[in-house]
């Protein structure tokens, strides 16, 4: 069972999203908030796995800082980030404040499951249709070795250079390496732009997370 918390300050959103996770047998809402600061303080009363946040409420805390003092509090919670919009800046400056989900909120809802599903299971997940926004630049996945292809689909399920070392019977010296060479091929800068990659490029299916 996947303890879930949401965060927004639009009733409707929260009341529909609630009935919609609840109909899954292994999701169950254990709080609602409409802000920032409801959720930080009632954070150890509800203790859900995973938070669905909304990064634009108006007043107060916003989703980024929301989230940064949740992860400092409450690090074992995952956070998976909602937005209306397509913003760089702030999806990376989310994941740097701890979240390790990103998902649209005109997107499918099971994108949302999958993301929420995948946090729960310690992953990342960054909503498919986010993926096109924050890879200008990135070149063609032909370029890609089958090893390589490999790590970039191990990476997109959110394990470690460790975890993938030991998967492929290398060293994570290895797959640090390998991790290199794929951000240099691809003209990429970090792993959620690979992550981001790897969905957008069918390397990964959604119900695979």
């Amino acid at each position: 069972m996947i303890s879930v918390a949401l965060v927004d300050d639009h009733r409707v959103v929260t009341r529909g999203l609630k009935l919609y996770l609840e109909s899954f047998s292994d999701i169950r809402v254990v709080g609602v908030a409409s802000s920032g600061e409801e959720l930080l303080a009632q954070a150890d009363q509800w203790s859900p796995q995973v938070v669905a946040l909304d990064l634009l409420m108006p007043g107060g805390l916003d989703g980024v800082e929301t989230a940064r003092r949740l992860h400092e509090t409450h690090p074992d919670i995952r956070i998976v980030a909602l937005t209306a919009s397509v913003d760089e800046a702030r999806l990376i400056g989310v994941l740097r404040a701890g979240a390790c989900g990103y998902v649209r909120k005109d997107a499918d809802p099971e994108v949302l499951l999958a993301a929420i599903r995948a946090a729960a299971q310690g992953r990342t997940f960054v909503d498919p249709s986010v993926a096109g926004g924050i890879l200008s630049g990135a070149r063609a996945p032909d370029t890609i070795s089958p090893r390589e292809l490999e790590v970039l689909r191990q990476i997109a399920f959110g394990r470690t250079n460790r975890e993938i070392g030991e998967r492929l019977f290398v060293s994570e010296e290895t797959i640090k390496t390998h991790v290199g060479r794929i951000l240099d091929k691809l003209g990429l800068q970090h792993r959620t732009q690979l992550v981001a990659y790897a969905l957008k490029h069918g390397m990964v299916e959604l119900e695979e997370l």
